[in-house]
């Protein structure tokens, strides 16, 4: 158990370490802990704390450096978090997507580090469809999610239809088949085919195929916003290494996505800090995440990827107002 004056001396170097990217030195924590202690007592905590695995020392320097169980100790028991600095932020209300992408980049933009959305899985029933002649036997379908996502899929047919023929099947789809998941529509169209007119029968038969299709395509899609940042970032450019394992969590989404959905399988923000637990294997990563929600139920995770060596205090404040961001504008849109 830490005293307090082990406590702030930690904190004070966890802050240093942040805001300078150097090793912290005896003399340097003295004056930033404000503490009216003699260097070799302050060299006595620190061989303490390194003991405890809250601080390493670099081969290179003679300073300290938190380690990845000294990084959750300030964050579990010393770090404040002052509101409202962020300024007023804004996402409109548009299609589900968009938003989710505009978060993305917001997060992005806000931490200089790489924002992250899981978008929910998208509805498996449909809320309007539509048929457009595009020319001979190729047609457009226009699917309307319940939560008002439009997707558009390109169809081959082997009948030429007419536009009355395209809005009757449509109608027909309308009337008969919203709010019913796609696999109750295939199986009644089964059932119901012998009283349709055949082509009406194989253009809506056509049109489930193509909404499976959206379906499956756009489950679980991840949308990454400023890998580029990570360039910029001295604890990644001075080692290629890390910065290679870096954006080869990026390119495999499936691994970013097991990341994401373990950060948000609780209430509020978490921090996961690389290197601390199997959570997050990568010993340089830190994710800041947080769930949102459309109509109080929660729907996705998001959150900001970057260096364990992060200003956490900032990245809680825009994790925390871009998934209430999220969430408004998805219900309002709703």
């Amino acid at each position: 158990m830490l005293d307090d004056r082990a406590k702030l001396l930690l904190k004070a170097l966890v802050e240093r370490y942040i805001a300078d990217g150097q090793p912290v030195g005896s003399r340097t924590l003295s004056k930033a802990s404000g503490l009216e202690l003699s260097p070799a007592t302050i060299r006595n905590v620190m061989s303490d704390l390194e003991e405890l695995g809250l601080i390493a020392s670099p081969h290179t320097s003679a300073g300290r450096i938190p380690t990845a169980r000294g990084y959750r100790l300030f964050v579990d028991t010393m770090l404040t978090v002052q509101r409202g600095q962020l300024g007023p932020q804004r996402l409109a209300a548009d299609q589900p997507q968009k938003v989710m992408s505009n978060a993305a980049n917001l997060l992005s933009s806000l931490s200089q580090f790489v924002g992250v959305v899981v978008a929910p899985r998208r509805s498996s029933v449909f809320r309007h469809i539509e048929f457009l002649r595009l020319s001979d036997r190729r047609l457009l379908v226009i699917i309307v999610s319940p939560e008002g996502d439009v997707q558009n899929r390109v169809i081959f047919t082997e009948l030429d239809y007419t536009p009355a023929q395209l809005l009757e099947a449509a109608n027909y789809l309308n009337a008969n088949y919203v709010s019913l998941a796609i696999e109750q529509v295939r199986e009644r169209l089964k059932n119901e085919v012998d009283s349709l007119r055949v082509e009406i029968a194989s253009l809506m038969n056509a049109a489930v195929t193509a909404n499976s299709e959206v379906l499956t395509e756009a489950q679980d899609e991840v949308i990454i916003s400023g890998e580029r940042n990570l360039l910029s970032v001295s604890d990644f450019s001075h080692d290629m290494g890390h910065l290679r394992r870096a954006f080869d969590l990026f390119e495999q989404k499936a691994q970013l996505m097991r990341l994401m959905d373990v950060t948000g399988q609780a209430d509020g923000i978490r921090i996961f800090i690389g290197g601390e637990s199997q959570v997050v294997p990568f010993e340089d990563l830190s994710i800041v995440s947080a769930p949102y929600e459309i109509d109080g139920q929660v729907v996705g995770t998001l959150g900001v990827v970057g260096p364990t060596r992060m200003a956490y205090d900032r990245m809680i404040q825009i994790v925390d107002i871009t998934s209430k961001l999220v969430s408004n504008a998805l219900s309002h849109h709703k």
